[in-house]
This record gives C-alpha cells, structure tokens and sequence, in this order.
C-alpha cells in the first residue's frame, strides 16, 4: 500500500485547482486562460482518483470516469485552440480586452 497520505495528494490538488483559478481570472492571453482551465480540470481528476482509491480501493470507476474527463479535456483542448487561430487570424490578437473591443466594432 502507499505510504503516502490522502491529504497530500488533496492538498497538491487543492494548490492546482487554485493556481488555475488565479490564472483563469488575472490573465489576458486566450491560451494561458485555456492552460489554467486545464490546469483545474486536472486538479479535479486527481481528486477523482483519490476519492475513488480511499472510498471503492478495489474498483476502478473513478480510473475509468478520469480517462473519460481527460478524453472530454483534450478534445475541449482542440476545439478552443482551432477557436483561438481563428481569432488570431481575424483580429491579429489574442489577448482578451483587445479582441473583446475589436469583435465590438
């Protein structure tokens, strides 16, 4: 069995969910807001994990709901990187406040 406790796997999960969150609101580039939407999403996956090993240590539901929230994620991943080029290559920014005022005109 680990030796480690579940606490430090919640804590790393705690700092992760709220770096991500510091990112998603302090930041103006459309991609460092995607990376820190990730970044929580992953925070949430580890916490399915450790749930799943201290509640059901023999079954694998939380394993399996985790590859299916990673599989969501990446494919979320793509749609908003293809969303961002597009962006870039009509507004010639990604920055937030700058294409929030462009797209108003």
């Amino acid at each position: 069995m680990n030796n480690i406790p579940i606490e430090a796997y919640l804590a790393v999960s705690t700092i992760m969910f709220f770096a991500g969150v510091y990112g998603f609101l302090s930041r103006k580039n459309m991609l460092m807001v995607l990376i820190s939407l990730e970044l929580m999403l992953n925070a949430a996956d580890i916490n399915f994990v450790v749930f799943n090993r201290l509640l059901y240590p023999g079954q694998l539901e939380g394993f399996f709901f985790t590859l299916f929230a990673i599989s969501i994620a990446a494919a979320e991943t793509a749609v908003a990187i293809a969303i961002i080029i597009n962006i870039y290559r009509n507004v010639k920014a990604i920055y937030i406040d700058e294409n929030i005022t462009e797209m108003k005109n």
